[in-house]
């Protein structure tokens, strides 16, 4: 009967509204949805809309994929978004360092980039359910930065060879920078010219964005500031139209002066599996397990890049729009997207920063604005195909160029070198090891910034002073990797010393303690023991001494005070309180 009941009881839990609420967002916010919310995320899914097609378009070309899958990548977001998500800014889709990623992964090859984004949705979802979003502490300022600011100049000089016009120019970074420029005087004038007019455009807009006036300006000045914005914020859709139409306008007089887009797959993609297996140039067929050997570490630093990213973003902006994201609950979303992505020939994605700002700035409501992004999207694929045909790489290179350069942050430098310099050394691991293998940078700044938080758990900060007794405080937890450490200053400056010295430990700061740590602690009162010497514990806290008592050390003494400590050590007194 108590069994019944208490299977009832974790069915009606399970099934709770407030249950339903965190697992389905959307159910908070859509009983409550205004007419006014609706015209806002309207406008804000076409502004976004207007952004994503040519970035998706560009992040293609990063991710050595076919322009298409850009776009395959760009809508499933925007829905799965919308029920699960939990940051009414959030745009999902291809970003940059995604589109890097799955190039230094994959290779440009489209079957496995749609297979990384099931195996990679499939870990994120698996550590959304499992509440593994902490692991994500693990992975430092320092590592961040280091990888994104390598990730910007990778993509950022990967898009110089379209911006020239140039042709077989190797992928591996140190062989792409040399034959850039041993190539230089093949490059191709009309993609120079247009590149660089493209470039500056952009540029003239984003400073235009960054320099209007304010709100409180006369009327036909906030119309006048409104246009500006406008046209700064849809800068990439214009530029790239306008870069079609001079292409076109070329080559129907006979002139192919520009390098373009070429022939793509017109129509929406099928939706079906992902492909398990995948065939070579000279029909090899590559099995499942071959292709996942392959992927090697970058299945687990993709899916850990496209959390950070997204959750960071989120976080961002929740905080500067005044309320709170789930972090679990963001994995999932970003989980399921990846997972049924894969099933429309996306490759993973993740949160992107500057699609997400426009969306807040265009002042979003709702996740729903990011259902109208989705069907601009759609609607891309389904009739603008055959345009696509004319666009110059050059124009997207410049677009792509413009999207990265602010990710250099030099300036983290200086702030770090002011700070802590020892953080520099994760951050030049992560940003020199990027440029030899982007997955290998991030591994690597990990575990250069993993051996500095051991090196900190082993070396605790230890305050030794002399009160005839030693006094030596420990300022912070004390776990197994310290007791070596411990045992060897107290050898060293109490049991060696002549004649041999009394010490009192404040434990004051310590939290933790463990097995390892009480066995080291049972040799010391041994050796102080031996010496007719004591060892005394004061200021405990209740949780270590509990464990110190469970641990029934002989000659275990300890004090409230320090004080009353160093009274006992002088006046030989080693009765316990």
């Amino acid at each position: 009967m108590d069994r019944r009941l208490l299977g009832r009881d974790l069915a009606r839990g399970c099934c709770s509204c407030s249950t339903l609420k965190a697992w389905l967002p959307i159910l908070s916010w859509l009983p409550r949805y205004k007419l006014k919310w609706l015209q806002m995320d309207v406008l804000a899914g076409l502004t976004v809309g207007l952004t994503a097609v040519p970035q998706a378009l560009a992040y293609a070309e990063v991710a050595g994929l076919p322009v298409q899958y850009g776009l395959y990548s760009a809508f499933m977001g925007g829905f799965i978004y919308t029920l699960l998500g939990t940051s009414k800014d959030v745009t999902l889709g291809p970003t940059a360092i995604m589109s890097l990623l799955c190039f230094s992964v994959v290779g440009g090859r489209p079957h496995q980039a749609v297979l990384l984004s099931l195996l990679c949705g499939l870990i994120q979802a698996v550590m959304a359910l499992l509440r593994l979003g902490f692991l994500l502490d693990f992975i430092s300022f320092p590592v961040i930065k280091g990888f994104t600011c390598a990730a910007a100049v990778t993509i950022g000089f990967g898009q110089v060879k379209n911006l020239l016009g140039l042709q077989d120019i190797p992928h591996e970074f140190f062989l792409q920078v040399y034959y850039t420029f041993h190539k230089i005087p093949e490059a191709r004038i009309g993609d120079v010219v247009l590149g660089l007019l493209c470039l500056a455009l952009l540029v003239m807009l984003m400073v235009m964005k960054t320099r209007l006036g304010s709100d409180d300006a006369p009327a036909y000045s906030r119309v006048a500031r409104k246009l500006v914005w406008a046209v700064a914020t849809m800068r990439n859709a214009l530029v790239v139209v306008a870069a079609s139409f001079i292409a076109f306008s070329w080559d129907a007089y006979g002139h192919h002066v520009f390098t373009i887009t070429g022939k793509t797959s017109q129509g929406l993609p099928p939706f079906r599996p992902p492909p398990t297996s995948d065939t070579t140039a000279n029909g090899t067929v590559i099995t499942f397990g071959e292709i996942v050997e392959g992927f090697g570490g970058g299945l687990a630093v993709i899916p850990f890049m496209g959390l950070l990213e997204s959750i960071a973003i989120a976080k961002a902006f929740a905080s500067q729009n005044d309320y709170r994201i789930d972090a679990n609950q963001e994995l999932l979303a970003i989980g399921v997207t990846n997972i049924l992505g894969s099933f429309v020939s996306a490759y993973p994605v993740t949160g992107s920063f500057g699609r997400t700002a426009v969306n807040s700035q265009t002042g979003v409501c709702t996740p729903a604005g990011g259902i109208v992004t989705s069907v601009i999207v759609l609607l891309s694929l389904a009739f603008l195909m055959p345009a696509f045909y004319y666009i110059p790489k050059a124009s997207l290179a410049a677009v792509i160029i413009c999207a990265v350069a602010p990710m250099v942050d030099y300036r983290v430098v200086a702030k770090m070198w002011r700070i802590r310099k020892l953080d520099l050394l994760p951050f030049f691991v992560t940003f020199l090891m990027s440029f030899w293998q982007v997955q290998y940078g991030i591994i690597g700044g990990v575990a250069v910034s993993g051996a500095l938080l051991l090196y900190n758990t082993a070396r605790p900060q230890i305050k030794v002073s002399d009160h005839g007794a030693l006094l030596i405080e420990l300022d912070s937890g004390l776990s197994f990797p310290a007791a070596e450490y411990l045992s060897h200053i107290i050898h060293t400056q109490a049991l060696q010393a002549s004649p041999p010295r009394s010490v009192v430990l404040d434990c004051h700061h310590v939290s933790i303690i463990d097995y390892t740590v009480i066995s080291e602690l049972r040799d010391l009162l041994r050796q102080f023991r031996l010496r007719h010497e004591c060892l005394i514990f004061s200021r405990l806290q209740p949780s270590v001494f509990d464990v110190l008592q469970a641990a029934d050390l002989q000659d275990f003494r300890y004090t409230d005070r320090v004080e009353a400590a160093l009274q006992q050590t002088e006046s030989g007194n080693l009765l316990g309180d």
